[in-house]
């Protein structure tokens, strides 16, 4: 893939002042695409401006339908029109069995992890179909593949994400546009630490232990790096994805259980 393969192309990337988005939204500007992002970090966001020539951003919570709306608003007077949205935001949610969690806690990953994917597709579905055609990109996991003990409303989100996607491409699909999930495994840096650290706690074991536990699940015992699921937004989004439509894309290093 080249550097201008995906020239002339608006996306909107949510979350991605850091992390998976900042990634995401570093490969998509460095193979030619205008971009604008969002994320709740200011300080992140500015950083990103910075590094990211022309790149537009808006400070906003996604799970919250109004700032989707400012998001939305900012977005196109800065692009012009979409061709792309990757819905990247997310959060783990917390930790435990059933009885033991925080109703409040179950409803804000809800609202982080698949309300936000409705409400930025609202919005972004009049903007595709009048652009002629495009990609949406949505974030689930490997946990929206299988069961997950103790992680009862990420599993229960993620899989809502790829019932969402599969929704979205049998509407989309006679305007041309695709619609695919991708269901990474657990990606190296600060959030799956916090992962690690909570579940060690919940079972009564070492944080190394833990950490050991989830590279014995997959079949090449790793991590996945950021850059590994850029690199697959860019083939969906690219010529060469043109025929990928409700799909749930695992980049997972073949994940063979989610107990540990």
């Amino acid at each position: 893939m080249t550097e201008s393969s995906l020239a002339g192309l608006r996306a909107l990337v949510t979350a991605a002042a850091s992390g998976i988005g900042r990634a995401i939204a570093g490969a998509l500007h460095a193979h030619g695409a205008t971009v604008h992002i969002c994320d709740l970090d200011a300080e992140r966001l500015a950083a990103a401006r910075a590094e990211l020539p022309g790149l537009g951003t808006t400070q906003a919570d996604v799970a919250d339908p109004a700032q989707v709306d400012r998001l939305f608003d900012e977005a196109v007077t800065h692009l012009g029109g979409l061709d792309v949205l990757v819905n990247n935001a997310g959060i783990a949610g917390p930790t435990g069995p059933v009885e033991s969690l925080d109703p409040a806690a179950w409803d804000r990953t809800m609202a982080v992890n698949i309300n936000s994917q409705f409400y930025c597709a609202r919005r972004a579905v009049p903007l595709l179909k009048a652009a002629g055609g495009g990609a949406i990109v949505n974030l689930s996991s490997v946990a929206g593949l299988f069961g997950y003990p103790l992680r009862a409303p990420y599993a229960a989100s993620k899989w809502a994400v790829i019932g969402f996607t599969k929704t979205l491409a049998m509407e989309l699909g006679e305007y041309g546009i695709r619609v695919n999930a991708i269901c990474p495994g657990p990606v190296e840096g600060p959030r799956i630490e916090g992962v690690f650290a909570a579940r060690a706690a919940a079972q009564g074991v070492s944080v190394e232990a833990m950490r050991a536990g989830y590279l014995r699940q997959n079949s090449l015992h790793t991590l996945i790096q950021a850059q590994d699921i850029a690199d697959l937004v860019l083939f969906l989004c690219s010529p060469a994805g043109h025929k990928f439509s409700g799909q749930a894309l695992a980049i997972d290093g073949n994940t063979e259980t989610l107990r540990i």
